[in-house]
């Protein structure tokens, strides 16, 4: 596989196109960060990381979804650095998803954070996705 965060984002996305509660990806450390991140910011329900021992193990992920409407809480999960093209900014340059409704994921020398918490500690990095 070339590109894993793809991967993470595309089965987040099938699955709330198919309205599941919960799905399943295999697990790294940056898609783990990413998962905290989807989590402290109310993306997701909850998660739960499943080690096995001699494999990579698994994130299981429960969805979020309004109890009226059925929608989901994440309305978009788009891409931005890709293998084939690297997109790094610097504090000047940080993305504004939304006009501030959305957030940035961005991976810095902080660790895996959002664009605000990296325009507070004044830190820039590789712009991995958008959420909204």
């Amino acid at each position: 596989m070339t590109d894993p965060i793809a991967d993470y984002l595309t089965r987040l996305r099938n699955a709330i196109k198919a309205n599941h509660r919960v799905v399943e990806i295999p697990a790294s450390n940056l898609k783990k960060e990413i998962t905290k991140v989807l989590f402290d910011k109310g993306y997701i329900l909850n998660y739960k990381f499943e080690d096995a021992t001699n494999q990579q193990g698994n994130i299981k992920i429960a969805l979020k979804y309004n109890p009226e409407t059925k929608q989901s809480a994440i309305t978009k999960l788009e891409r931005i650095s890709t293998p084939g093209l690297r997109s790094y900014v610097n504090k000047g340059t940080m993305p504004r998803v939304m006009n501030g409704l959305g957030i940035a994921i961005l991976s810095t020398s902080k660790g895996v954070i959002t664009d605000k918490e990296a325009r507070n500690l004044n830190v820039g990095g590789e712009v991995l996705c958008f959420v909204y």
